[in-house]
């Protein structure tokens, strides 16, 4: 049998079938579930993309979305420019395409945060055409299956991988076969532990007859990780409510809503006219992003009157305990905000 039979026939025994974006596997949901896999597992999507649909059932409930209700609804996925750009396409969508995703995978990837691997995963999945995709997994067993030098993710090695998994694609059950070659790197070809035993199709692996399934693939170049300190202010007023201030478009946790932040020391107290005996610091609370390891130092207040200017502009105001907790906020924000808000003022 070929890879892909023998991929298949495993499949049918041991493939996952349960997923939520299976049922129904519309171009829609395969899209919002494809970006929300995007460097984040799939029992940590699962609540997160049931959430979502329940609230933006279709395009067109997400094109005429809120920023705000769109990134409320992401909040503690990460990698929050993905929602932006689902809103983004679904805009377009609306405006240039009738309300649906071009059913062509050159299309898609026109529109924002769609590239071609997972434009072939919507048209694969969604309409059983046999397509390349290349995420985490499959690159994993690619990788091992012929025992490829170098880190995936360089563009030779890259360019080598699409065009080997363009050879192993069946003539028919595209949209199986897609799901088993990335339920089979996420089930059995682990990134560590593999189930070796279990692969049906060992006979053929290189990196497995070799016994050097371990080398496999090569890891990413070591990233510069930078550490970097902020101070967080937690300030009430006497009616209860929190100030918070909107993040830039671009950068960390851009478009939501945060404490407002510095890492620039007491400057927080300058801006707001806030002395030193009116701030109770709190304990550190340490956050690691991908390229940066943070350290936040909160500093918990209460103002009997708002600071000069900040009643409520477009990206600094006041919410009442009832509003906050439905905006988009940076997880350690609302770890911040459930943890102590409660004693702010005391």
């Amino acid at each position: 049998m070929t890879f892909s039979q023998r991929l298949l026939k495993w499949w049918d025994q041991h493939g996952r079938k349960d997923l939520p974006w299976q049922h129904p596997r519309t171009p829609y949901r395969v899209w919002v579930s494809e970006i929300m896999l995007q460097q984040t597992q799939v029992k940590t999507v699962i609540p997160y993309f049931q959430r979502f649909i329940d609230r933006f059932p279709d395009i067109e409930s997400l094109a005429t979305a809120s920023p705000d209700d769109v990134l409320a609804h992401w909040s503690g996925l990460g990698y929050y420019a993905r929602a932006r750009n689902l809103a983004k396409t679904a805009k377009i969508c609306v405006a240039e395409h009738a309300g649906q995703l071009p059913d062509k995978a050159a299309a898609l990837t026109a529109l924002p945060g769609i590239g071609e691997s997972t434009a072939n995963a919507i048209v694969s999945q969604s309409q059983d055409k046999p397509a390349v995709v290349l995420d985490g997994n499959v690159k994993r067993v690619l990788t091992r299956y012929y025992a490829v030098e170098g880190w995936p993710g360089a563009t030779r090695i890259h360019k080598q991988l699409w065009k080997t998994a363009a050879k192993l694609l069946p003539k028919k059950r595209g949209a199986d076969y897609t799901q088993a070659i990335m339920d089979l790197g996420a089930t059995v070809c682990k990134r560590s532990h593999p189930a070796c035993e279990q692969c049906p199709v060992n006979e053929d692996c290189a990196a497995f007859n070799a016994g050097s399934v371990g080398l496999y693939p090569a890891p990413r170049p070591r990233i510069n990780i930078k550490n970097k300190t902020f101070q967080m202010l937690i300030l009430t007023d006497n009616r209860g409510r929190v100030l918070l201030e909107k993040r830039p478009p671009a950068g960390i946790w851009g478009g939501l809503w945060s404490l407002p932040a510095d890492d620039m020391g007491e400057i927080i107290q300058q801006r707001f006219g806030m002395d030193k005996g009116q701030l109770r610091p709190l304990p550190e609370l340490p956050h690691q992003l991908t390229h940066m390891r943070m350290t936040i130092q909160p500093l918990i207040g209460h103002s009997e009157l708002a600071p000069t200017g900040v009643e409520c502009a477009t990206e600094l105001c006041w919410f009442e305990s009832n509003e906050w907790p439905a905006l988009g906020l940076p997880k350690p924000v609302r770890l911040l905000l459930e943890t102590h808000l409660e004693n702010a003022g005391t």
